[in-house]
């Protein structure tokens, strides 16, 4: 997840929707929180696609709340090491991560993933939801699906695809797409966005699967280029950009989310008032522009609202999981 803003523009952007000091000294006694530092984590590292919605989400938070929001990114593991930290957290409402479907689906492809989304964190609200983008190299001179289906007849020895994350959506989206063209795609795993494009720009690797918020900027930049993503109806963010089920593939339709959960066993009045100063932010205009520039369809739901669509999520990732043949890694 590679999408970069400084912190002083994020901060300067989030700031045009804040109130006075006078009105924020005023919600200060009123919001519920804990009347003392906040903290989010992030498992990504700083700059990339989490950390920079997270650190703009928390200075309008910081702004409302007159509490001092601060981003801890514990990377690695495609988020499950924040996922368990959070797990660890008092339940006291002073911690809460921010945490894309990317992680949470670890749960299905790793029999060690240390945590349990179902029962040891609790979600607080949907912050919205992301499309997977499949992109090509610039190299190949492909532009459109048809395109690049065609490419891979022509070159039967480079029919891969740069992953993300193995074990991932961004994974399986590939070899999904593969199998629905009669033409089969063998993954490759990175360490990330970063690598995966430098390596797609240089013409090392045809195409590249991964959220639309690692490849946007750089589609933008024509380091690479998107030819599909993975919703019903493109992305706001692009949409120029079709979708594979408007190109006649419908069951290449998955979408991710990126989530607020507390710790198990937060109090209901914690949750509630995290939920309504969160879903305040998101809402504002100026915020939910920047997130939708960022590749995020932003949508916020109540905490029931959230386990019942993740309950129904996990289903059918397992489904399509078990019909691909991936095997939980141990």
């Amino acid at each position: 997840m590679t999408k970069t803003i400084t912190r002083r523009t994020s901060f300067a952007l989030a700031g045009a929707a804040l109130a006075s000091p006078a009105a924020t000294a005023a919600r200060a006694q009123q919001t519920g929180l804990p009347d003392k530092a906040l903290k989010i984590l992030v498992g990504f590292p700083a700059g990339g696609g989490t950390d920079v919605m997270a650190r703009f989400l928390a200075e309008p938070l910081k702004q409302r709340t007159g509490r001092n929001v601060l981003i801890d990114n514990k990377s690695g593991a495609s988020g499950t090491i924040a996922v368990e930290a959070l797990k660890n957290s008092a339940p006291d409402g002073t911690t809460i991560a921010y945490v894309p479907s990317a992680t949470i689906v670890q749960k299905l492809t790793m029999a060690s993933v240390p945590f349990d989304p179902m029962t040891d964190i609790t979600p607080i609200t949907l912050a919205g939801t992301v499309q997977t983008a499949f992109c090509v190299s610039p190299t190949i001179g492909v532009n459109t699906l048809p395109e690049y289906i065609a490419w891979l007849k022509r070159n039967p020895t480079r029919h891969s695809f740069g992953t993300t994350a193995l074990g991932s959506f961004t994974h399986f989206f590939g070899v999904m797409a593969g199998r629905e063209f009669g033409i089969p795609l063998e993954p490759v795993p990175y360490r990330g966005a970063a690598p995966l494009v430098a390596d797609l720009q240089g013409g090392h690797i045809a195409a590249g699967c991964g959220g639309i918020t690692d490849f946007l900027e750089h589609h933008r930049a024509g380091k690479v280029k998107v030819i599909f993503t993975s919703g019903l109806k493109p992305t706001t963010s692009a949409p120029e950009i079709p979708t594979a089920t408007q190109l006649g593939y419908p069951k290449l339709n998955i979408l991710g989310w990126y989530v607020f959960f507390a710790p198990a066993r937060t109090p209901p009045a914690l949750i509630d008032a995290w939920g309504s100063e969160l879903r305040t932010v998101l809402k504002m205009p100026e915020v939910d522009k920047k997130l939708t520039d960022l590749g995020l369809d932003v949508e916020t739901s109540t905490p029931a609202e959230f386990t019942q669509r993740m309950t129904a999520d996990l289903a059918r990732w397992k489904t399509i999981i078990d019909e691909i043949g991936y095997k939980p890694a141990q």
